[in-house]
């Protein structure tokens, strides 16, 4: 057990939508100073959707993580950066073969400083032309998040062998870890 008097960990909350929450979990699981990360729903008008209300495009809602990191072991800009290098931020309602406008790329604000800090980096990949084309990425205030079913969370840990996981998750594992070498558990 810690010593009680040793610093306490201050614990700050982002919440992303970069297409399928199986990959996005698996990214973000992967990092430095992330203490949890939990698939669910956010951005929508349904309360205590599920994945089959989600799936069907009608609730509004987003499939989306939400991260709690510490800010001194990984900040909130390093959390943007992984965020846009790992999914397609320009191509609305879809990544890859996963369609559908719970598919968006979104990033959920809690507090005014993380939307400054997000628009000004969409700002920059837009006046830099990072991608080729616009970033689309919505920005919305965090409303509630609904969280998945128990089979959607840590799916990636607990299923490597599945085909999708090693054809889809595990490209962008790789990329994470050639790009964000430093921010890697």
């Amino acid at each position: 057990m810690e010593n009680s008097s040793k610093k306490e960990i201050s614990t700050k909350t982002a919440v992303f939508g970069g297409g399928c929450f199986w990959c996005t979990e698996a990214v973000f699981s992967a990092l430095k100073g992330v203490s949890g990360v939990m698939s669910g729903y956010t951005g929508g008008t349904v309360k205590d959707p599920t994945y089959e209300d989600v799936s069907n495009g009608a609730t509004g809602h987003i499939e989306s993580i939400r991260i709690n990191y510490d800010p001194a072991v990984i900040s909130y800009g390093d959390l943007l950066a992984v965020f846009f290098n790992t999914h397609d931020p320009t191509t609305p309602n879809r990544q890859g073969n996963d369609v559908g406008t719970q598919y968006q790329s979104a990033i959920f604000y809690a507090d005014e400083d993380q939307k400054r800090e997000a628009d000004a980096l969409i700002k920059e990949l837009n006046d830099t032309n990072a991608y080729g084309k616009p970033v689309v990425t919505l920005e919305r205030p965090l409303g509630d998040f609904y969280e998945a079913e128990d089979y959607h969370q840590k799916y990636y840990e607990t299923h490597k062998d599945q085909r999708y996981c090693q054809i889809i998750i595990e490209p962008k594992l790789e990329k994470l870890q050639r790009k964000f070498a430093q921010l890697v558990k």
